[in-house]
């Protein structure tokens, strides 16, 4: 019997973004075939080493980030990254920045002896 150890990432994961995690291995596994790349061709344009980038098509949230973001580039889908967390659409970010937000705005205060 095999046993596999798991990171200790992968032990307080949520089931939820691990799922995402292997959804996008499989995607990037549809991308790549769909045009019509090889494995070899897609480790050499990510610069990674076969077996990582297997990892990669198979989701395992021990990848690096950059490696998932070089991958993405070799796909031409680079762009996708920045949408990651667009701060302008953070809602809970907005909220807590207008909490924030003194209830009454007073003039600076005039140092003694100015004009």
């Amino acid at each position: 019997m095999v046993y596999l150890k798991m990171s200790k990432i992968e032990a307080i994961m949520p089931a939820n973004l691990k799922r995402a995690i292997r959804k996008l291995g499989h995607d990037i596994n549809t991308a790549r075939r769909r045009r019509k790349l090889t494995v070899a061709m897609m480790t050499q344009r990510a610069g990674i080493s076969k077996p990582t980038y297997l990892r990669v098509e198979k989701g395992d949230p021990n990848v690096s980030f950059g490696i998932y973001c070089m991958v993405l580039f070799a796909l031409g889908e680079a762009d996708r990254i920045n949408d990651l967390l667009d701060i302008s659409r953070d809602e809970t970010g907005l909220l807590l920045d207008e909490a924030r937000l003194p209830k009454r705005v007073h003039p600076p205060k005039q140092p003694s002896g100015a004009l």
